[in-house]
């Protein structure tokens, strides 16, 4: 079983994992939706909400702790005021 990680790390990772394995995978067909990432096995689920993702992810991984969710085509999951935080690349 995993230890809790420190959330710097998890983000990191989950940064990482998602630029690296995931991204390409989901960004035409599921822009604006939450990805949950399981930063411990790489596994990932795709949702409409970030509730909704990291339930279908601890679905298929029950021991999941660290866990780090992304907003599909967005630097942040959600964002503050007017300004949209659309990543560029």
């Amino acid at each position: 079983m995993p230890e809790r990680r420190p959330a710097e790390e998890t983000a990191r990772l989950g940064d990482e994992i998602y630029e690296r394995d995931i991204r390409p995978q989901v960004e035409l067909s599921h822009h604006g939706e939450i990805v949950s990432i399981d930063v411990d096995s790489g596994n990932w689920a795709v949702a409409e909400s970030v509730l909704g993702a990291a339930d279908l992810l601890r679905a298929q991984c029950p021991g999941a702790i660290n866990v780090w969710s992304v907003r599909v085509g967005h630097r942040a999951v959600y964002s503050f005021g007017g300004n949209s935080v659309r990543s560029a690349g």
